[in-house]
């Protein structure tokens, strides 16, 4: 019988369970235990017979997990772990903060040498996917411009921006994208967007009671790096119906590339997603992912690797000759 590849995961949060419920439609894959920084006995995973361990009892499980998928933030979890979990197992993680992805590599791939073990980073789907879309677009299609659009869908970071302003108790926002900029470039043109051109934000605020709603309004309207270079509108509704209509976390986008050919022939690339769980989804593509360090570990593959390093087949369940016969 073919072993299963033994997946760990290291914290249990939003991430975590997802990366738990794909481990779960995995056929050749197998949850070996979860790793929190939290009271074992406060965790309860989906998943029956699954033993809950502490982060401090990771370097005893060495030789009882093949890869280990990181579920931290990217802040100031992902910083410390990612060197450290690679020193001891094969990972995948989903760091995130675009600018300071070179260094986390370096960082990750140092440790993963010296321990023999492959660390997949910054995978999901931006970074990851869409990373992935940018490249092939513009291989195939050098003379042109390159577009992203995010959403429609909830920003984590940018509503918890609007949570720490004074006198908010709670908030989603929503990042759209502008229907008439994305169909300009679906169109084969090549504008020249302004930050505001290309995307909305959309806030909903639960104000704390006798808050200055006036003064929330200007702040994050106002608010650099977040909101203040584009149109943002600033809705305030209760906690009620913030738990009843902005519980979930939907997300999404486009990466759309137009080219030319020498002869003025116009081409459009487009890769897009509609996800209903933003969480959910980047959980599915960490498990492919995991998939992948261990088969590239077995055959001698070290140090850390990007989406740009990894051929799709590594990614698939099925078989090199069956994906030949199937679907080339």
């Amino acid at each position: 019988m073919k072993q299963k590849i033994r997946i760990g995961i290291v914290g249990y949060g939003n991430i975590g369970k997802a990366a738990e419920h794909a481990v779960a439609q995995a056929g050749d894959m197998v949850l070996a235990g979860i790793f929190t920084r939290r009271d074992k006995g406060t965790i309860t995973p989906h998943l029956p017979g699954v033993p809950v361990y502490t982060v401090a009892e990771a370097e005893k499980l060495k030789d009882a997990v093949d890869v280990a998928i990181l579920c931290g933030g990217s802040a100031t979890d992902l910083p410390a772990q990612g060197p450290q979990f690679a020193a001891l197992f094969n990972t995948v993680d989903s760091y995130d903060t675009h600018a300071k992805i070179p260094d986390y590599f370096k960082a990750v791939d140092s440790a993963a040498r010296k321990a023999g073990t492959t660390a997949v980073i910054s995978t999901g789907w931006d970074p990851g996917l869409f990373s992935l879309m940018r490249v092939i677009e513009e291989a195939v299609l050098p003379r042109g411009e390159s577009y992203t659009f995010w959403g429609p869908g909830v920003s984590q970071g940018h509503s918890d921006a609007i949570r720490r302003v004074k006198g908010v108790k709670d908030a989603r926002q929503y990042t759209i994208p502008i229907e008439s900029a994305v169909e300009k470039v679906r169109n084969g043109d090549q504008p020249a967007f302004t930050t505001r051109d290309k995307h909305l934000r959309d806030c909903y605020v639960v104000a704390e009671a006798g808050a200055d709603l006036a003064q929330i309004e200007s702040e994050i309207k106002n608010m650099p790096n977040y909101f203040s270079d584009y149109d943002t509108k600033v809705t305030f509704i209760t906690q009620k119906e913030m738990n009843t209509k902005h519980s979930k976390m939907p997300h999404g986008g486009f990466v759309m590339r137009t080219g030319t050919g020498l002869t003025g022939d116009r081409y459009v690339i487009e890769f897009s997603l509609k996800l209903d769980s933003n969480p959910g989804f980047t959980g599915s593509v960490l498990i492919a992912y995991a998939r992948a360090a261990w088969r590239l570990n077995k055959e001698g593959k070290t140090g850390a690797l990007t989406v740009f390093d990894i051929a799709p087949a590594y990614l698939s369940a099925r078989s090199r000759d069956e994906l030949i016969r199937s679907d080339l």
